[in-house]
Order: C-alpha cells, then structure tokens, then sequence
C-alpha cells in the first residue's frame, strides 16, 4: 500500500486539504464568494433603482411634454382667435373709415352743387339786370331814365342776390 501511486495521491489529496482547511482558504474562498455576491446583489438593487429612476424620468418627462403640447395647443389657439379679432377690428375700422370718406366726399359734393347753383344763380341775376338794363335802356330815354334805371338795378340786385 505504501508502495502504491494511488495511495500516496490519496495523502497527498489529504493533506492538501489539511493545509487549505489550517490557513482558512475554504472560509476566505466563501468570504469572497459571499462579498462578490453581496457586490453583485448590491449592483443588481442598483440598476433595479436607476431602472425605476429611469421609468420615473420618463413618465415626468411623458408629461411635461404633453403639458407643454397642451400650452403650445393653447397658444395657437389663443393667437388664432386674436388674429381674428384683429381681424374683425381692422375690418370694422375699414368700413368706418370708408364711411367717413364716402360722407366727407358726399359733404364736398353737396358744397360743391351749392356753390355750383349759387354761381349759376349769380350768373343768371347779372344776365336779367344785362338784360332788364338793356330793355330799360331802350325803352326809357333822357335823366330822368338814367336815374330810374340805375335806381332799378341796385334794387334787383340786392333782392336777387
């Protein structure tokens, strides 16, 4: 037995053992496999917090946008409906002032014709005293005529006129 390999494997295996069990290495070998595991429990806890960070930022950010597409939609809203009232605003100024225009030039056209018969009334005064003087004039002869006829006149005149 003594002389066998297999025997002296064996106490070799033994003894091997002996000295892994006297310096701990069995113990240090399960300590670092417990701390390796606990390292990558630890981590694993980690990357299960950031995930739920992660998924809480993106929900957050889910809603910021869509509130912020909500304001943008409001926005566009708001300023469309104030384009219109500008709109509306500057049509009704422009009819107003169309208005205005349309009675001022209405207004000169009436001054106008005004002015226009009153000259023509005028015209047609001076062309019946012409008319009256000469006729006067032919008909009534001598002073006595001359003073009657310019007498005439100024009457006509300030009774037409």
């Amino acid at each position: 037995m003594l002389q066998s390999a297999e025997f002296w494997v064996g106490v070799a295996f033994v003894i091997f053992w002996g000295v892994m069990f006297y310096f701990g290495v069995p113990g240090k070998v399960m300590n670092q496999l417990d701390s390796r595991g606990k390292r990558i429990a630890d981590e694993l806890a980690e990357a299960k917090r950031l995930r739920q960070d992660a998924e809480r930022l993106l929900k957050e950010y889910e809603s910021k946008r869509a509130a912020a597409e909500r304001e943008a939609a409001d926005i566009v809203s708001t300023a469309r409906d104030e384009a219109e009232r500008l709109a509306r605003e500057a049509q009704e100024k422009m009819a107003d002032f169309v208005k205005r225009r349309t009675a001022t030039a209405e207004a000169k056209i009436a001054q106008a014709e005004a002015q226009a018969s009153a000259e023509v009334r005028a015209a047609a005064v001076d062309a019946a005293i012409k008319a009256s003087e000469r006729v006067l004039r032919d008909e009534i002869t001598g002073a006595t005529a001359a003073s009657f006829v310019t007498a005439s006149l100024n009457d006509v005149r300030t009774k037409l006129q």
